[in-house]
């Protein structure tokens, strides 16, 4: 570019020129004593600048315009996810599956149930709880601290032995005591020392129930003594100790059908149910006469155990689903939106993308799922505000899920139901070869470009410096040899003489 060119390339930038003048002169003293005419860094940045100003707008135009997309597909992904997370207690069957249990006298016991449990009722009688062994050992004078002798004590419960070896350090009941409590093999048998009037006493107490746990103590001295065989306990040998408590196993009942467990919680007597046994139910005789030749009595229980669908959970399940989606559709809102009063419109207003998922959700939640009375969401009590948002009549879902439960589940999570189907076009939509994917995809593209797009101005621009740099200092130089020279030729004219001229007659 000639220095003709390169001014003429700024002057074509109307509104550079006129509101920021290039200066070309020198502003330094060497320029004024005759050095530099031409400030030249400054002109080439400015002309530079000048040059580089409106593409550089475009590029910065349209990167703005791709980051604020960006951002609205990432804010479109968000909410998109985010409500996919409410839908999975409802999209699939196995969502309303879950059972309730409910006991009629929680006094008696308690109970939960599983997905596999049937509804209905069975009544419950329950005749004896499980209890765990408890023994008291006869008193030992001298106390908590006085030596019984050195050996050893195999104690058993049920059938698992374990050992503990006594020597004059330990070979009191309070030594004992700790010994056994601190065994790494201990399979649950607990002890401590109760001081009395008569003597010490040490307490063994299981901490299994049932029958089959029962306790069994036997010494072992090394000493020669026979203080440690007080302690003795065995089939046979019940002397040295008081049954505090008898190992018994539980014994009940459910619908007449006997059952007994060694344990108070009970979970394999009743498909899918996990009893908690807390105390023994009365037995209720009851007498009954017929038209026939006879008279009958029998005797019953009033407790029993109620299974039905968990309706509190799917109705808790359906009220966060209508939260989660409100929430949801407030976003894709504010995307789409357009304000006339302040001419301020969404980032994604028109954009397909976005009315594509509202279409499709809004057709999902317009499905009509099978042929019961409650086939529609506003059919459960679910309808749809003028603002787009979703409001629950709770009396009104309450008694469709009482009314017919499986209609509800169909309605949500059938194969064409609306949790099912909003599940489905969200994984499509958000899926790697999705319409929202291939939008994230083509804008990141877009992205990377206009990066590129401004490196390469960045070098053109450097390279347009440097070139202008060269052929201005070029002429600065001519200019300054110039100027030497008219500075040279006004001396010496200057010091020419002067020409007189003839004086007049």
């Amino acid at each position: 570019m000639t220095t003709s060119s390169a001014a003429s390339a700024v002057s074509t930038d109307n509104t550079a020129t006129s509101t920021t003048p290039v200066s070309i002169a020198s502003n330094t003293s060497a320029g004024a004593a005759g050095g530099s005419v031409i400030d030249v860094s400054s002109l080439v940045s400015q002309l530079v600048a000048a040059t580089q100003a409106p593409q550089q707008a475009i590029i910065t135009a349209q990167t703005t315009a791709v980051t604020t997309n960006l951002s609205a597909l990432g804010t479109l992904k968000s909410a998109l996810s985010t409500f996919q997370s409410a839908l999975t207690s409802l999209s699939t069957p196995s969502a309303f599956n879950e059972q309730t249990a409910t006991p009629s006298d929680p006094t008696a016991f308690t109970a939960s149930a599983s997905a596999d449990a049937v509804s209905g009722t069975y009544s419950v009688a329950i005749s004896q709880l499980a209890t765990a062994q408890q023994l008291l050992s006869g008193p030992v004078a001298g106390g908590s601290s006085a030596a019984l002798g050195a050996g050893s004590l195999t104690l058993t419960l049920g059938t698992t032995p374990f050992t503990v070896t006594l020597s004059a350090s330990n070979d009191s009941l309070e030594g004992i005591a700790a010994a056994i409590n601190s065994a790494s093999d201990n399979p649950g048998i607990s002890a401590t020392v109760i001081n009395g009037t008569d003597g010490a006493h040490l307490l063994l107490s299981s901490t299994q129930t049932g029958l089959a746990n029962t306790i069994a103590v036997s010494a072992d001295e090394t000493d020669g003594g026979t203080g440690l065989s007080v302690l003795n306990y065995g089939t046979g040998s019940t002397a040295n100790y008081t049954l505090q408590s008898a190992a018994q196993d539980a014994a009940f009942s459910i619908a007449g059908v006997p059952y007994t467990s060694p344990s108070n919680t009970v979970s394999d007597a009743l498909d899918g149910v996990t009893l908690t046994l807390l105390d023994t139910t009365p037995a209720i005789t009851g007498t009954g006469t017929g038209t026939g030749t006879g008279n009958g009595t029998g005797t019953g229980t009033g407790d029993s155990v109620t299974i039905g669908n968990d309706t509190s959970t799917v109705s808790t399940n359906i009220q966060s689903f209508v939260t989660a989606y409100n929430t949801m559709q407030s976003a894709l809102a504010t995307l789409g939106s357009y304000d006339a009063s302040t001419g301020t419109a969404g980032p994604m207003m028109g954009n397909p993308i976005l009315t594509g998922v509202q279409n499709e959700i809004q057709e999902a939640l317009n499905s009509v799922v099978g042929t019961s009375t409650y086939n529609t969401l506003p059919s459960v009590g679910i309808t749809q505000n003028s603002d787009g948002s979703l409001s629950v009549n709770t009396s009104t879902l309450q008694t469709a899920l009482t009314s017919n439960f499986e209609a509800v589940s169909q309605l949500f999570s059938g194969s064409n139901g609306v949790a099912a189907q909003l599940n489905s076009q969200i994984n499509t939509e958000l899926s790697s070869d999705g319409s929202i994917t291939d939008y994230g995809q083509t804008l990141t593209s877009q992205n990377n470009a206009l990066a590129t797009q401004t490196t390469a101005l960045d070098a053109q621009m450097s390279a347009l410096s440097a070139s202008l740099t060269q052929q201005y200092s070029s002429l600065n130089t001519l200019l300054s040899s110039l100027q030497s020279t008219s500075s040279y030729l006004t001396q010496a004219f200057a010091s020419l003489p002067t020409v007189q001229g003839t004086p007049s007659a």
